[in-house]
């Protein structure tokens, strides 16, 4: 669908209360193919954020910014008539859908973080992390998405996923592959850790159910998760054990459980 003024690739599958899905870094619309019979009652919505997958990939970085995007996810609601929604984020994802909780409350039935984040606290933390995106922006243009590949795969975040049978890992780093060299490094620039808002103030003032998943091999993000659980007037916190940063990957029936259990329950705030 065209989305102010660009493409985005979006795809609905069931019926029920809408639950959308946001991938992480380098991820799209198939990175959570696997889980849809996981969500029978729900009208799943997978979209491709931009710069990822089949969605546009502008060549100013400016049009990627975490503001932006908000507003884009919010646009494809509003095409899809649809008022309130829950929000499942995975990492980068995570982050996109904890900013459209935190700029637009009332659209927002319950919010999923998976190995997410609000942000980074400090200005100074905020700057060197967009040095470093930038200059990993600048190498995935110089050195193509195939040598980009290569090195991400390699991360230590993603080590637990060493387990994953051949086809798992060919399945992830052929949907890898599909992106764009100015796709990728444009979402660094534009809605990085470093240059997206801080919302670890705003987390306090938000008055939906919020579930936080991390894994226990995850341990940066589990801490993270922790402190998040401390400021939100209601979450609830699950540390999955024998899973790193991508649970819904490792281990994808565990993770349907819990969303789920999540979902079809009813919560009062603290």
């Amino acid at each position: 669908m065209r989305i102010r003024g660009v493409y985005y690739h979006v795809e609905l599958k069931s019926q029920g209360e809408p639950l959308v899905f946001l991938h992480g870094f380098t991820g799209s619309s198939t990175s959570w193919q696997h889980l849809v019979s996981e969500f029978p009652h729900h009208q799943l919505i997978f979209i491709d954020i931009l710069g990822h997958g089949k969605s546009a990939h502008p060549g100013n970085s400016s049009r990627y910014k975490m503001e932006e995007i908000v507003e884009d996810i919010i646009a494809i609601l509003n095409t899809l008539s649809i008022q309130k929604a829950n929000l499942l984020g995975y990492s980068m994802g995570g982050r996109l859908a904890l900013s459209i909780a935190a700029s637009y409350p009332n659209r927002v039935n319950k919010l999923i973080l998976e190995s997410s984040s609000p942000g980074l606290k400090s200005v100074d933390e905020r700057n060197k992390r967009m040095f470093h995106d930038q200059a990993l922006a600048e190498e995935i243009l110089q050195s193509g998405i195939r040598n980009f590949v290569d090195r991400w795969e390699k991360i230590p975040l993603f080590a637990s996923q060493n387990v994953l049978s051949t086809e798992q890992k060919s399945r992830i780093r052929s949907q890898r592959l599909l992106n764009s060299e100015i796709g990728l490094a444009n979402s660094l620039i534009g809605m990085g850790t470093g240059s997206q808002p801080s919302w670890w103030d705003i987390l306090p003032e938000l008055k939906f159910p919020v579930l936080l998943l991390c894994g226990e091999l995850d341990e940066k993000f589990c801490e993270i998760a922790k402190s998040m659980h401390d400021l939100l007037p209601f979450s609830v916190l699950k540390q999955i054990n024998q899973a790193g940063h991508a649970i819904h990957v490792e281990l994808p029936r565990i993770f349907g459980k819990i969303v789920n259990e999540f979902l079809n329950q009813d919560y009062s705030l603290k």
